[in-house]
């Protein structure tokens, strides 16, 4: 196994519904923690949009274990943010069998 450099800081954050004074509600997004992660990218690609194309680039991101039900353990639907960069998480597995690591595979989608 290669080692692991957990050196970059990001904000766990997850989407909640917020009233919008109005009668109906809108959605914003929430931090619920900061966690130390390595983060390596995959290969991107073009994402044709109406008025846009996007680049679409997917990146597996290394961060200590924490168990099911965890709020350290990122869940799919959530994000990991580093300053104005977003990565949505997809899913998330132990990447070894102890659990001492886990990996989310994310995306990063920029406008271009």
């Amino acid at each position: 196994m290669t080692p692991i450099h957990l050196n970059r800081l990001l904000t766990l954050e997850e989407r909640v519904t917020v009233p919008d004074g109005a009668g109906g509600f809108s959605f914003s997004w929430q931090a619920v923690g900061a966690l130390w992660a390595e983060i390596v990218p995959g290969t991107g690609r073009s994402v044709a949009g109406e008025e846009t194309t996007a680049a679409k680039v997917p990146y597996r991101i290394t961060l200590r274990g924490a168990p099911v039900g965890s709020a350290r353990r990122p869940r799919p639907g959530q994000r990991l943010t580093q300053g104005g960069r977003i990565f949505q998480v997809l899913a998330v597995t132990e990447r070894d069998a102890a659990g001492h690591y886990l990996t989310c595979v994310a995306h990063e989608e920029t406008a271009t």
